[in-house]
């Protein structure tokens, strides 16, 4: 184990883990230098588990003997452990979920391999919300959806907070950024996809129906929380369909949505 004791915050080893809270910073700041925070000891081994490797551990001593075991199987990977508050100086929150982690980021995977072994396919057009993000990749680990595609301007579902609230299942589902959007739609119909975007159009068809189809392969297309999906991508998909609403709602909130239909157009 290569422990590290942090008596200032501004410490110059643990540039990984400065103003966490500034989330333009870390947006930017995070894919380009090829990293990503886990936040929590449940986490980080999650993304251990999932073959990703740390570039330094980050925690206060109360958690040393909790994390014992994951900071002995990397004797070479630094381990940065202070006070409370030098942490919180540094982070710019009060770390009370257990250890941070800086953690290299996994190769992109390509899209062809990963349309190939699925089935089931969410495609997220533009959802700036980490929170958002989370809760569709924890939807699609749990109702069956064999990847994720994500446009070039949604979020990062490596940004920590999106981490956090899959309950790190965004290292279970394989996804990918896209590079051309909606131009992409083609490779998806090419690959054998019924592309299918949640829009209220005059012609959607309702989930039931469009679950009653039972196509083989198919693709959820959901777009960002206010304006919903584009013209241009609208224009690319081979239909829309719409979640029947009561009570005068005329819809959900975009990982809400994305939990039902997940759930109605399984592979049975």
């Amino acid at each position: 184990m290569s422990l590290h004791r942090l008596e200032s915050a501004d410490d110059p080893r643990v540039s990984d883990y400065t103003r966490l809270t500034d989330t333009s910073l870390r947006r930017l700041r995070e894919p380009a230098e090829g990293m990503y925070i886990a936040e929590s000891s449940k986490v980080l081994r999650r993304a251990i588990e999932a073959g990703h490797v740390p570039r330094s551990f980050f925690l206060a001593d109360k958690w040393l003997p909790d994390l014992q075991d994951v900071l002995d199987a990397f004797p070479d990977v630094p381990a940065y452990v202070g006070s409370p508050a030098v942490l919180e100086a540094i982070t710019g929150f009060h770390l009370h979920r257990g250890a941070l982690a800086a953690m290299h980021r996994p190769q992109p995977l390509e899209l062809g391999p990963v349309l190939a072994a699925a089935r089931r396919v969410a495609v997220l057009e533009d959802i700036v919300d980490h929170t958002n993000i989370g809760a569709i990749f924890r939807s699609a680990a749990a109702l069956g959806v064999d990847a994720v595609l994500v446009s070039p301007q949604c979020a990062d579902p490596l940004y920590r907070r999106a981490i956090r609230v899959s309950m790190g299942t965004v290292f279970q589902v394989p996804w990918l950024r896209l590079q051309e959007w909606p131009g992409a739609l083609a490779d998806l119909r090419h690959a054998g996809f019924t592309t299918a975007a949640l829009a209220l159009e005059e012609d959607s068809l309702t989930l039931q129906e469009l679950g009653a189809q039972r196509h083989e392969r198919l693709a959820l297309v959901l777009g960002t929380e206010g304006d919903g999906l584009s013209r241009s991508t609208l224009a690319e998909v081979d239909l829309t369909v719409r979640i029947p609403m009561q009570g005068g709602v005329d819809s959900l909130n975009v990982a809400a949505a994305s939990a039902v239909a997940f759930w109605e157009c399984r592979v049975f």
